[in-house]
């Protein structure tokens, strides 16, 4: 990163979308043992969606610039987070694996 700074943000796009993959994860445990009340996975991928960088920029009033984003979109926020809800595999959470 600090030979190319201007893939500051596309490293931290992807580290933040791993983190919502292992939010899916824990989130897939936490279903099998029976820990989560009804409406909470709904609730989890609403909030996922809500941080999308496009979402943050829009509600400002700004406009929409992926290349400013540093947690990601809405739907890759959402799709990372349900790829580790519905596989419960941390090996599934490379976010990295085509960069």
């Amino acid at each position: 990163m600090q030979q190319d700074p201007s893939r500051r943000n596309a490293l931290s796009v992807r580290l933040e979308l791993q983190a919502d993959c292992f939010a899916g994860v824990w989130g897939h445990s936490a279903s099998r043992r029976q820990l989560l009340d009804p409406g909470d996975v709904d609730e989890g991928l609403r909030a996922a969606a809500a941080v999308g960088d496009d979402r943050l920029q829009q509600a400002a009033g700004r406009r929409i610039s992926p290349e400013t984003f540093t947690h990601g979109s809405a739907r890759d926020r959402a799709r990372w987070f349900r790829t580790g809800l519905e596989t419960g595999s941390v090996d599934r959470c490379d976010t990295f694996a085509d960069w």
